[in-house]
């Protein structure tokens, strides 16, 4: 793990000041490089603004990452901060090694849906049994987006490509995985809520041990339509190019804001819909049957749940109480702690001589 030594200051800095004394602009990253309008970089305000609300010590967070677009956000906020980059699909398995090291760290990690529906599946599943204390962000556009579009694990059967094939493949629904291996703190949303999005991510910062936030992402980079004259597909037809060249074009960011109990459909940059359904004030996350049976009625009218879907009134013990682990945190343990001293090892030796 890396981590910048420039100590952070309101100095300079736009906005008023946190608990801490800092601006909202301590908690920036560098310049992203995803598509503009791309629903990532709108998570990643979020998270910005949510770390500030929350007056977290940019020194005291610890992000994690694997593969994909969703993996480049944490190079984003934070910059202050310590950092790790994984392999595709690993990035819940650094974080449990991580905190385990120092749990001192405020440990986000920033999946994808192919991150963590695919490849890194099983190590999600088993950071989520252990309840490893951590933000764990999905951000979920049903699309592997950094080898030009396929369908992920978490696409809906029945939904096509630009190019019309379609996916007969039934969607893993990671909020519905994580409740039945005893996530206590479960909850979905939009990239483009960004009122639900604040407050789930503070809600997730306060938690205390696994809290997972699947959020829908759309893409805007597969969405040249079928008939233009300027598509990629038409171009592949009609010309023969030296080499492959793709355009992005400029798109805004969707936002998206409607009443709780609300319904709202929402039309993708390609001209495709989703259904999203925020969760009434009468609706109680305590229920653990209740939230699966809403995301099993969810799946087969087509709508995305948002927001707080699950949250245990007796929260499980986390991974460090589990394991007893001592008070100071192993990174920060001297040596003569933890190297036996050279007459234990002649001793442990003697027995089986």
């Amino acid at each position: 793990m890396t981590s910048e030594q420039q100590k952070p200051s309101a100095e300079g800095s736009l906005g008023r000041a946190n608990r801490l004394g800092l601006a909202q602009n301590s908690y920036k990253g560098s310049p992203s490089t995803l598509c503009a309008g791309c629903g990532h970089d709108s998570i990643t305000a979020q998270l910005i603004r949510a770390l500030w609300e929350s007056s977290v010590d940019p020194y005291s967070i610890a992000k994690m990452s694997g593969i994909g677009c969703s993996s480049k956000t944490t190079a984003y906020f934070a910059s202050l901060s310590h950092g790790f980059n994984g392999v595709h699909g690993r990035a819940s398995a650094i974080a449990t090694g991580s905190f385990l090291a120092n749990r001192k760290l405020l440990h986000i990690a920033v999946s994808g849906d192919g991150d963590t529906a695919s490849i890194g599946l099983g190590n999600f599943l088993h950071m989520v049994r252990r309840n490893l204390p951590i933000v764990y962000v999905i951000e979920n556009n049903g699309v592997y987006g950094l080898t030009k579009g396929q369908f992920s694990a978490t696409a809906e059967r029945g939904a096509t490509l630009k190019h019309g094939e379609r996916n007969d493949m039934p969607p893993i629904d990671c909020c519905a995985l994580a409740i039945q291996m005893g996530c206590d703190f479960v909850a979905r949303s939009f990239s483009g809520d960004v009122k639900q999005l604040v407050a789930l991510l503070k809600g997730a910062i306060a938690h205390r041990g696994t809290a997972l936030i699947d959020v829908v992402s759309p893409c805007v980079t597969f969405n040249n339509h079928e008939g233009s004259t300027k598509s990629l597909k038409y171009a592949r037809e009609h010309e023969e190019p030296l080499h492959e060249i793709g355009f992005v074009p400029f798109y805004e960011a969707i936002h998206a804001n409607y009443g709780p109990g609300e319904s709202k459909e929402i039309i993708l940059h390609d001209g495709s819909r989703l259904v999203l359904k925020k969760l009434g004030r009468d609706y109680d996350p305590t229920n653990r049957t209740a939230a699966l049976s809403l995301l099993d009625e969810a799946r087969q009218n087509g709508h995305f749940i948002t927001g707080l879907i699950y949250r245990s009134a007796t929260p499980s013990p986390p991974l460090d109480e589990v394991l007893n682990l001592v008070d100071e945190p192993l990174a920060l343990l001297p040596d003569e702690s933890l190297r036996p001293p050279a007459g234990a090892m002649v001793d442990i030796l003697s027995r089986w001589m």
